[in-house]
């Protein structure tokens, strides 16, 4: 990651940013990073995935020190629309009795953590037929920048945006080494600019989404040819032209895969206009209902994250 992408926006470092919070992504890692053995309530129910989640919140808002936040929820993870676009989306990940294959004892306590989010006074939100990243999108050009965006997700690097000053803080390594970036870090990482990070994720595929990508074009070819082309409409309309200088090879492989680079771009692109209702985005400095978390930290074992995310809100100027 280049320094120039680590950096804070130039004028914007003494305004403090809304947290968009990718909650799916926060609580995946947060299972997957606490064992269930070192996170259970007095009657052995796990809660690792929730007191993951809140200690990520209270690090994030220690050292990004928000006025604001949003957690972001996967109302529809494979909505149809995509679906109807490219069939493979996702299809490795459905259960066989339908819905998404989640471990068992991460499902409930996604509603754990909803009900913390509530009484502390958080709002969480999602939207029928979208998924959580569609509500980041829209809310990344509704709200008033800066907007810091939090995620393990790649597809959300297409939403950082040097004149919205929305930025992407990638937790890849986790929330401790997370990458602050701007569009300078996106280029760093893959040479495509942020705005070109649909049409480039397309061309290379991924298999955690079922995108295919066309055989044989892997990162470094597919951030050449939107170098050269501008994008995908540019590099569909140099196929039909003989001397636009493809290899044979490439262009055989692109010229293969039309039917399915006129709709990939659609599946991978993040939606910008998801209804949503008006939101309470202010980070409160103290629980919204502190009988009812005093209730839910002694219930599900919680008390020491419970305490140190609501220290953090606390201690914000």
């Amino acid at each position: 990651m280049s320094s120039v992408g680590c950096a804070r926006l130039s004028g914007v470092a003494d305004q403090q940013p809304i947290l968009l919070i990718d909650a799916p992504s926060l609580y995946f890692r947060a299972y997957f990073g606490v064992p269930e053995s070192a996170a259970r309530t007095d009657d052995g129910q796990p809660v690792n995935a929730v007191r993951g989640f809140l200690d990520m919140l209270a690090q994030l808002v220690r050292t990004r020190r928000p006025d604001r936040m949003v957690c972001a929820l996967d109302h529809d993870w494979r909505p149809a629309w995509r679906v109807e676009l490219l069939p493979s989306y996702k299809a490795h990940r459905v259960a066989p009795a339908g819905g998404e294959e989640v471990p068992d004892t991460l499902s409930p306590q996604v509603p754990v953590i909803l009900d913390v989010l509530a009484a502390i006074g958080i709002t969480a939100v999602g939207a029928t037929g979208y998924e959580a990243d569609d509500v980041l999108g829209t809310l990344s050009v509704t709200q008033p920048g800066p907007v810091e965006v939090v995620s393990g997700d790649r597809d959300l690097f297409q939403l950082v945006d040097d004149e919205r000053r929305v930025r992407l803080l990638y937790i890849g390594r986790g929330v401790a080494k997370l990458d602050d970036c701007d569009d300078a870090a996106v280029r760093a990482r893959y040479g495509v600019p942020a705005d070109r990070y649909a049409d480039f994720a397309a061309l290379r595929g991924d298999p955690s989404d079922g995108l295919p990508g066309v055989p044989g074009v892997g990162e470094k070819t597919a951030a050449r040819l939107i170098d050269r082309y501008g994008g995908l409409p540019g590099i569909l309309a140099a196929l039909d032209e003989p001397g636009s200088g493809f290899a044979p090879g490439l262009r055989a492989k692109l010229d293969g895969a039309r039917d399915y680079l006129a709709v990939a771009p659609k599946v991978v692109r993040v939606a910008t206009d998801v209804p949503l209702p008006a939101l309470p985005t202010t980070l409160p400095t103290a629980p919204a209902d502190p009988d009812r978390l005093l209730e839910l930290a002694q219930r599900w074992n919680l008390a020491g994250s419970c305490r140190r995310l609501v220290d953090a809100l606390a201690a914000r100027p």
